[in-house]
Order: C-alpha cells, then structure tokens, then sequence
C-alpha cells in the first residue's frame, strides 16, 4: 500500500492524543509519539507519507507483520458469527486455539489457560506454582523482563522493577549467564554455565529450598539483551528444579511462536519446563492473548481443586480466532523455517560484518529473528556507549543513534546500549538487506561517540 500523506489529519491525532493519552513508561510532557496512519506487511508510516520498515515487530509480536489478510478475515468471520463469550463455556475458537497451541508446545505441556496478555500469563503461572507446591518464593533473573503487573514486574530484574518494588513480594534475584558481561569472571561458555549453575543452586541453598516455589526464566532475555543462554545452562537449571521439587517456569512471551527459528526458543535446548508462559506471537498482537501451557502433574493439583483465578476474557474468541489463523499461516508459508533460514543466511553474517565495521558495536548476538548489537565506547574495554539506565543528556548517545536510524527509514528498538534488530518473522530477504543497510549508516552516528 503507498501512503497517501494527510497532515491536517494527522495533527488533529497527534493533539488528541498528547491532550488525553497518558502513555505507558513515560513522563508525559517529554515524549512525542508519533502519529501512525496505516501498517502493512514488514511497514507502517505516518500521516506525512513516511514510510518506515518496523524493526521492532511492534513490540516483539507482529511475527507475520501487520495486515495479514487471513487473519484479518478470520477475526471479521468470528465477530459476524460470535463477537464474545463467557470463558466458562466451550466454543470452538478457544478449542482450536488451546489444541493448536498444545500441539506446538514441548512435552506434556497440553493444558492451556488463556490470558489477555503476557504479564497475566506470568502472574498466573506464579500463583499455580507457590499454590503447587505450597511454597512462598520465586527466583528470577537479573537483566530480565516479565511484565507491568505487580507480581510480573517484581520478578523483572531490570530498572522497571525499582518504583514499585515493594521487597515483599516473595521474589529473589540471581544472576544467570551471559559472556560478554560476566559476573563470574568466565572466559568461555562452558565456564559460564558451569558457574552460573554453581551460583544458582547456591541461592538456592541460602534461601532454603523448601521455600522456593518456581524458577522462572526467559528462555531468551528480550529487552534485557537477547542473550542466548550458553549450551547446557536451561538443561542444568531444569535438573536443579527436578533435585528440589521447584516449578521451572519459561517465559515465551517474547521469543515464542517463530521468533528463534522454532516453535519455542525451548526447542532449541530440548527442555520442558512445567510452566510456559506466551502472549505477543501467538495471534501477532492482532487482539489481546496469552497464557499459561501447564504439564500434567500440575493441571492434576487443580482437577478437583478448584483454580483460584481467572479473567473476564480469558480465551476471548476474537482473539482466539486470529490465534488460529495466525498459527495457520505460519505453518501454510513456513514463516518459522523462514526466520531460522534469513537469520542464518542473512543476518548473523550481515551483523557480524557490521561489527566488523563499527567501533560502536561490541558484540552481536542471536537467532533466527531475534538480535542484539551491544553498542559500546570501547570494544577492548567494553564500556557501554551509555550508562546504565541512562536518561537526558546522559543518552544523548543513543537517542542519536534511534533519530538517525528513522532518518533512514527504520524502526529501531533500542533499549539501554542495545538496539535490537527483531522484524517480522516472514520478512523477506530484500527487506531485511534494506534494513540493514539503513542500519549501516545509523551506526556511523553511533561511531562517533566512540574512543
């Protein structure tokens, strides 16, 4: 679709908007969204005819871009046949869509409870676990993320926790592996593991193992970085769970249904967790979905026990109707085979020669759809372009960077000292080579701040 540019009407949205939207993570009076006119496929543009290929998915969950036509057609056929209904009957969107899910899950992951969105998901896959095992506290990670509720946000081991941190929510943090920035002074991957085991099921032992409840991880840190976990580490925390009867719960919300070049980034490990939580990928954002895939020992501590918990709109079959046609597509145009095969042929070698290139770019990190560029001020030093949680003039840095990557006609997701390279899972090659290269020249703005 060609943008047809219409100033007048994009200011009146901008104005209404800044009078009476009040924005997520944001101080108000110092952002300036911009006004969306239309999305389609890998794009979207603004109401002055700018056209920007979306490098961020969204937020991490158009996998098979904005607009697909069998997906909105199947979201106009359930509105005309049954726009809403109550979660405690069985209709045939929420049906499909919980055994459509369940065939694609690892393991015996077969039971789904529906959310409306990530973080509900992960509230809830907390709540199953303490009430499972009847025990109070969750581990999670540092440079993690899990959500904005009050439970999903208190395990979220980055800057966003820290205004609503109560220190009583039952939530300890640990630190989980990542090379380029260790905290266990490892020089390979298998150091990495072997001490981020160590240090783990060390907390484990000071905490006192009868009092944790789950383990949960993103299977793949998002926001925190796209650090895929060393070989050996999932399987190892999975066997610390099993040794003390702790819930290992993944949080899929970001890197499932497409995103890693499998189903699950799971699969790439070979590990079943007891608890998975998703949302984003499953219906491409299209209408509000999540949820939990539960194994069958935990589905069995809830079958004559009732479940304390649910949701007004758990499994709404709108939302379920596009979870079925998204997953349709995604198996009928291969968009998982497609992410695994451009992410192997076209974008670690691309991201590899880009940091070849620039001096801002420490490290590159990924898979399939999913990456990172750690952008530095020192390769040898490894000092952060900025620093950590910077704001104001201290991010000057990267909010250059971000302003010259739209100057180039891309949507960048930056977060931190990262911008994340996380497009559509169906891109095409020549998108993703356009992108790119508009990404080359943003990086040279970046290279200026460098030592």
């Amino acid at each position: 679709m060609t943008p047809q540019p219409d100033p007048e009407v994009g200011a009146a949205v901008k104005a209404a908007d800044r009078a009476h939207v009040f924005h997520s993570w944001s101080a108000q009076e110092l952002i300036d969204p911009l006004a969306v006119a239309g999305a389609e496929g890998s794009y979207f543009w603004d109401y002055d005819g700018n056209r920007y290929l979306d490098f961020t998915s969204g937020l991490v969950y158009t996998n098979i871009g904005y607009q697909h036509p069998k997906v909105v057609a199947a979201i106009q056929e359930q509105a005309a046949r049954m726009t809403t209904f109550a979660p405690a009957f069985a209709i045939e969107a929420r049906s499909e869509a919980a055994r459509l899910i369940a065939e694609r899950t690892p393991g015996d992951l077969d039971k789904i409870f529906f959310t409306n969105g990530g973080a509900d998901a992960v509230e809830h896959a907390v709540r199953m676990a303490r009430l499972h095992t009847g025990r109070p506290k969750v581990l999670s990670a540092y440079r993690s993320y899990h959500g904005g509720t009050q439970q999903a946000v208190n395990i979220t081991g980055d800057p966003r926790r820290w205004a609503s941190d109560s220190a009583s929510a039952g939530v300890v943090h640990f630190w989980a592996p990542f090379l380029y920035r260790s905290r266990f002074y490892a020089e390979t991957e298998e150091q990495e593991t072997a001490r981020a085991l160590e240090h783990l099921e060390t907390t484990i032992a000071f905490e006192g193992p009868a009092t944790v409840a789950a383990i949960i991880l993103e299977t793949i840190p998002g926001t925190a970085g796209i650090m895929v976990p060393p070989p050996g580490y999932l399987a190892g925390v999975r066997e610390i769970c099993d040794k003390y009867g702790i819930v290992f719960v993944l949080d899929e919300v970001m890197a499932g249904f497409g995103r890693t070049g499998e189903w699950f980034a799971a699969d790439l490990s070979g590990v079943t967790p007891d608890l998975m939580t998703f949302a984003k990928g499953v219906n491409s954002g299209y209408v509000p979905l999540g949820g939990v895939a539960i194994s069958q020992e935990i589905a069995a501590t809830f079958g004559k026990r009732p479940y304390p918990g649910g949701l007004t709109y758990s499994g709404h079959p709108l939302a379920c109707a596009a979870a079925v046609a998204t997953l349709g597509v995604m198996a009928e145009e291969g968009v998982v085979d497609n992410a695994k095969r451009l992410g192997t042929t076209v974008l670690a070698p691309a991201l590899q020669e880009l940091a070849a290139r620039h001096p801002s770019v420490g490290e590159v990190r990924g898979v399939g759809m999913f990456w990172a560029l750690e952008l530095v001020r020192n390769k040898e030093t490894r000092e952060p372009l900025v620093p950590y949680n910077a704001a104001g003039e201290a991010n000057a840095p990267m909010a250059a960077f971000g302003a010259a990557a739209k100057k180039q006609g891309i949507w960048p997701f930056v977060n931190m000292n990262r911008t994340h390279v996380v497009p559509p899972c169906n891109v095409s090659e020549a998108e993703l080579k356009e992108g790119l290269a508009a990404l080359d020249v943003a990086l040279s703005v970046a290279d200026e701040y460098t030592e």
